[in-house]
């Protein structure tokens, strides 16, 4: 059976959200190492096991879209510093909160609208972790 012509723009912006979900994941993992005390540690570890789940949800529809391979995954500097990583966190996880949305408002299937607004969620969950460990807690 042939695979239904697949939106382009559509196929991009998952391949977009993959190569997002990576570096967070990578990025949040030095984060963690060099978080001052284990309760912050755990609770970024926490956001990177989100970002996980996201990266494994948005392969499985890229592959169901498409049935091929993964896309080419931009890889991204993590700052080095704890305080400019928190920041550059927080704004990552801003920005992707409307660009998950985006996606989930046009995409017509409506699993791959529920995921990308859930991801968009814990997005949003994520930002205000990352900003209550800016302000100081």
């Amino acid at each position: 059976m042939a695979r239904p012509v697949q939106d382009p723009r559509l196929i991009g912006e998952i391949g977009r959200a993959i190569s997002g979900e990576y570096n967070a994941i990578q990025c949040y993992a030095r984060l963690a190492k060099a978080a001052p005390d284990a309760e912050t540690r755990k609770q970024i570890l926490e956001i990177r096991q989100d970002e996980v789940r996201h990266y494994q949800v948005f392969m499985g529809i890229y592959h169901r879209l498409t049935g091929g391979a993964v896309p080419p995954i931009t890889p991204e500097p993590c700052p080095r510093d704890f305080r400019e990583g928190l920041r550059a966190a927080f704004k990552d996880e801003q920005e992707t909160v409307d660009f998950y949305l985006s996606v989930g408002d046009r995409a017509r299937d409506p699993s791959i609208r529920r995921a990308f607004v859930r991801a968009a969620q814990d997005e949003q969950n994520h930002a205000v972790w990352f900003l209550y460990f800016l302000s100081g807690k």
